[in-house]
């Protein structure tokens, strides 16, 4: 069964979301990647205000293209997360609750998560302009001089993800792996 969610989440709904749970996610998102998260830890560090409010938000690491005549953007695929994995914790701390993005992460994220109560979402990597269809609308909110690494805020209808790892500990990647592994291990006997 998949879950219609709407942004912002609450830490309510966030501890309602399992690791493997099909999502359509509809709302405002921020897309950040590495230069900003650079640049928004550089600032919580100084003691300085955020550009943009990020707590209880969703940061998808994306940089959206420029968009086509009509569209609110261009394809915006999923970043590589683990390329913010340094910066992730000090944003969970923050109070961003949700994140975005493929692939595993590292133990400090997942602890992070699970300290927290956040949640982190995989995109499907490759369906950059399906994604692309979800958005409404895009707005650069910060740090504008990174172009398509600025932040933006979205609005998206029915963004499909799925929890890859909930607040809870649960991990759709290792839940994944050891699954495949019991099966071939099923096979041997």
């Amino acid at each position: 069964m998949t879950k219609k969610i709407q942004t912002p989440l609450t830490r309510e709904k966030v501890r309602e979301l399992k690791a493997g749970d099909s999502c359509l996610i509809s709302g405002v998102i921020y897309t950040a990647r590495d230069a900003a998260h650079g640049r928004l830890c550089a600032a919580l560090e100084r003691g300085e205000d955020l550009p943009v409010d990020l707590r209880e938000q969703t940061v998808f690491y994306a940089g959206p293209t420029p968009p086509p005549p009509g569209k609110p953007t261009g394809a915006i695929g999923p970043t590589t997360s683990v390329r913010m994995d340094a910066y992730t914790p000090q944003l969970l701390a923050y109070g961003v609750n949700a994140l975005i993005g493929k692939g595993g992460r590292t133990q400090p994220v997942l602890a992070a998560l699970q300290q927290q109560d956040a949640v982190y979402f995989a995109a499907i990597g490759g369906c950059a302009a399906y994604m692309a269809a979800c958005v409404e609308s895009c707005d650069v909110v910060a740090y504008e001089d990174l172009g398509t690494e600025s932040i933006k805020r979205l609005r998206v209808r029915d963004m499909p993800l799925t929890v890859a790892v909930d607040c809870h500990g649960g991990n759709a990647y290792t839940d994944g792996m050891n699954a495949y592994a019991d099966m071939m291990d099923g096979q041997k006997g």
